[in-house]
């Protein structure tokens, strides 16, 4: 439908998610040819293996139902019971076959498509009863592949079965001059093996069935370049939308660190371009951490909110830079860095209790010491 709508070729292969809403509805590969020659093969087999127990015990059924006595024949009670019995016998006898069967039967389709339930393709489709669609579907490609299906096996089990009988002229021909017994036996014989031989063949047209199902089903779930667009918006979710979620995520944690920005101990800047919020516990263990930080606006906000704080601030191009460059929020300062903030917080916690009226009036260094390179953006 969207090839129509859009003209566009369906050149992309089936995304997982395809793969599964196909699978939903039922549309799996299926090979009938498979699965006939699995089931031909099964009984055939099965005929060898265990003919001569089902032989056995179907023979003791009919010899016991030739053994009656003549008042049991007319006594109805008997009769029905010993009608019971005699389907028990034979059942039990034909148990074996009837097993193997059943294992073939949901063995086949598994083995190509595995097994798969869904109620969605014994749904009522209305676009069936189509005579156009109709049409369309008799004089398809796949209507024409079914034709050289139907020809081929004709030709193979056909010719299969000729070379098999010219191969068995001469034992058909000795059953003439064999006993009776012996003869039926032979007969048997000679029927329980050519249908094993026969089935076989079948294998032939599975082995070029089967591709063509497996390259039939991926064909027709093939999408276009929109289709695929169109799955990747509704699994990931549109762009504006995941745009306006990103954003809002940015405003809440811009909110979170701009009210974290009040704890800090100390603000460090660049003076005008980057700003750093850094809050040291004396009571844990560990370096100090990163609370908040923030370029151009950002920055000149976060100092705004540290001065009606009453937060420190403090001027230092290069610590700023660095500790933006190479810090996450909430995360501890690289240990490079412990000397000059150190030295930072020293001179903010003299200045505290030179205001408070002890000690002298505490003097910034000049210079911190500073890895080289640490003061430059990171190469992502």
């Amino acid at each position: 439908m969207a090839e129509e709508e859009t003209g566009q070729e369906r050149t992309e292969e089936a995304t997982p998610r395809r793969l599964e809403r196909a699978r939903e509805e039922g549309q799996v590969p299926r090979s009938r040819e498979l699965n006939t020659a699995v089931i031909l093969l099964t009984g055939s087999g099965s005929l060898i293996a265990f003919g001569g127990s089902m032989s056995d015990r179907l023979l003791e059924v009919a010899r016991s139902s030739f053994q009656l006595r003549r008042g049991d024949i007319f006594d109805s009670g008997y009769m029905a019971g010993h009608l019971v019995d005699s389907m028990g016998w034979a059942l039990a006898g034909l148990a074996p076959m009837f097993i193997a069967l059943t294992v073939a039967a949901l063995a086949a389709p598994a083995a190509l498509g595995g097994w798969m339930f869904s109620a969605k393709p014994m749904l009522p489709r209305f676009e069936r009863l189509d005579p156009l669609a109709g049409l369309q579907r008799m004089f398809s490609v796949r209507s024409l592949v079914e034709l050289l299906k139907a020809i081929a096996k004709l030709l193979v089990v056909g010719g299969a079965t000729l070379l098999l009988l010219w191969s068995l002229r001469g034992d058909v021909l000795a059953m003439a001059h064999e006993p009776f017994l012996p003869a039926v036996s032979h007969a048997v014989s000679l029927i329980v093996w050519s249908a094993l031989i026969l089935s076989a063949s079948t294998l032939l047209i599975a082995a070029v069935d089967v591709p063509f199902q497996l390259f039939d089903h991926a064909g027709k779930l093939r999408m276009t370049m929109q289709q695929v667009r169109d799955e990747m918006k509704e699994s990931e979710g549109r762009p504006e939308v995941k745009s306006r979620i990103r954003q809002l995520q940015r405003q809440f944690a811009k909110a979170r660190m701009m009210n974290a920005v009040p704890t800090a101990d100390v603000i460090i800047t660049n003076p005008t371009h980057y700003a750093v919020a850094l809050r040291y516990d004396v009571h844990r263990a560990g370096a100090p951490l990163l609370v908040a930080k923030g370029a151009d606006l950002v920055a000149m906000r976060i100092r705004e909110v540290a001065q009606g704080a009453g937060v420190p601030v403090v001027s230092s191009p290069r610590l700023a830079r660095a500790i933006f460059h190479t810090t996450e929020l909430e995360q501890e300062i690289p240990s490079a860095l412990y000397l000059a903030v150190a030295q930072v917080l020293a001179y903010v916690f003299h200045l505290r209790s030179w205001r408070g009226g002890a000690g002298a009036a505490p003097k910034l260094p000049d210079e911190f010491d500073i890895p080289e390179g640490m003061d430059q953006p990171r190469a992502r």
